[in-house]
């Protein structure tokens, strides 16, 4: 099992065949996507194909998004990290996008907020990326929160899939 990153609370490990239960459980719940066009998986096949397509980023990308396991339980909590994205996304291509996404019940104990400094940590630290995007429905307060705790900043809003987005960042030389 390769560890990317561990904090206090947290271990951010490859997402592996073995998370596919929880992962269904995750992407199945219609608040979990809210602000990501309310388009839950229906069955857990999604989800390993969701885990296959993850992994091969990691082999052709280098990167991808982790399994964030609570140490305390040893529970799978929900996913994170960067994401080399290669298709244009507001007039951008090729940059790191940091995300995240968690299981209900562990939302509101600051996980994300954990999440995101450790990926940006990782992502300057060990990728030595120059700037790291993330993007956010501009109704959505709590990633907003998250991402401006991490030190992101609003740079403008655009629309993606039909809805208004903040497109954010934050620079190497801003991070340290």
């Amino acid at each position: 099992m390769e560890i990317f990153a561990e904090t206090e609370r947290l271990i951010l490990r490859a997402l592996l065949p073995i998370d596919a239960e929880m992962l269904f459980e995750l992407d199945s719940d219609i608040d979990v996507h809210q602000y990501l066009g309310r388009k839950p998986v229906k069955s857990i096949h999604q989800s390993i194909s969701d885990i296959e397509f993850i992994r091969k980023q990691y082999i052709d990308n280098g990167i991808g998004r982790w399994a964030v396991i609570e140490k305390e339980s040893g529970q799978f909590i929900g996913w994170g990290g960067l994401k080399f994205i290669t298709e244009t996304c507001n007039n951008q291509i090729n940059y790191y996008d940091l995300g995240y996404r968690f299981i209900k019940r562990y939302w509101g104990k600051g996980y994300a907020t954990e999440t995101a400094k450790a990926s940006l940590k990782y992502g300057f630290q060990m990728l030595n990326v120059p700037k790291i995007i993330a993007i956010a429905d501009v109704e959505n307060n709590s990633s907003i929160k998250v991402l401006e705790k991490a030190g992101l900043r609003k740079i403008e809003t655009f629309n993606y899939h039909g809805r208004l987005h903040h497109w954010m960042k934050i620079d190497r030389s801003s991070y340290y």
